[in-house]
């Protein structure tokens, strides 16, 4: 597992050719931040049911509303629920970041974004290697297209975050610690054409910082 420095520039809104003295010195924040801090994650894989209110999860309490989840796993069979954090440990270097220097702490915020995005791919890698036979999805979270914020809770109980990972979801379904991440991915028998990934399914897209500045965080 490796923290995509590209992608940490990309959080950081540092454009398409940022200076060089920029790159090596996120890179270092990435080195000092890969080395003191892990991504965590579970996940959990749930037979789907396809029903008019949308796709029951058989066994997890959860039935995924709206179009995003009916049109993402049509085709599937199962679904894996996911989370994953940097954990408190990441939010105590936080702090002690931006007490002393702010703009390394700057730098290291960007760097936590990829690197619980590169726990995301892990755990993408470990479900696929897990399922060999079996396609799966892009993944996709709560507050994509319209799947609801408000799914956070549930799919937070139904992996038993709260002691497993220490995660926690606030009555405005944030999650704490602030580097954590949700996510379903399908399951089929074939590759899946429909796509999540993208600007046009993504909740922040009109405060997005990045479109703003005419970027993306698109790979």
């Amino acid at each position: 597992m490796e923290l995509d420095i590209g992608e940490a520039l990309r959080y950081l809104g540092a454009g398409d050719q940022p200076p060089e003295a920029l790159r090596r010195e996120i890179a270092a924040v990435a080195d000092e931040l890969a080395r003191i801090v892990r991504p965590r994650f579970v996940y959990r894989v749930f037979p789907i049911s396809h029903a008019p209110e949308g796709e029951a999860l058989a066994g997890s309490g959860i039935t995924l509303p709206g179009e995003t989840a009916r049109r993402m796993l049509e085709d599937c069979d199962q679904a894996a629920l996911l989370l994953c954090t940097l954990g408190a440990e990441f939010e105590t270097l936080l702090r002690a970041r931006q007490a002393r220097d702010m703009a390394r702490a700057v730098l290291l915020d960007a760097c936590g974004s990829a690197w619980v995005e590169a726990g995301c791919d892990e755990a993408e890698r470990e479900l696929a290697a897990r399922f060999p036979d079996r396609h799966l999805t892009d993944r996709f979270s709560p507050g994509y297209g319209d799947l609801p914020l408000s799914l956070q809770p549930p799919l937070c109980a139904a992996l038993d975050g709260r002691r497993r990972l220490g995660i926690q979801v606030t009555e405005s379904f944030l999650m704490i610690p602030t580097k954590t991440v949700s996510a379903v991915i399908g399951l089929s028998d074939r590759p899946q054409a429909a796509r999540i990934r993208g600007c046009a399914f993504c909740s922040m897209a009109a405060d997005c910082a990045l479109r703003k500045g005419g970027k993306t965080c698109a790979p």
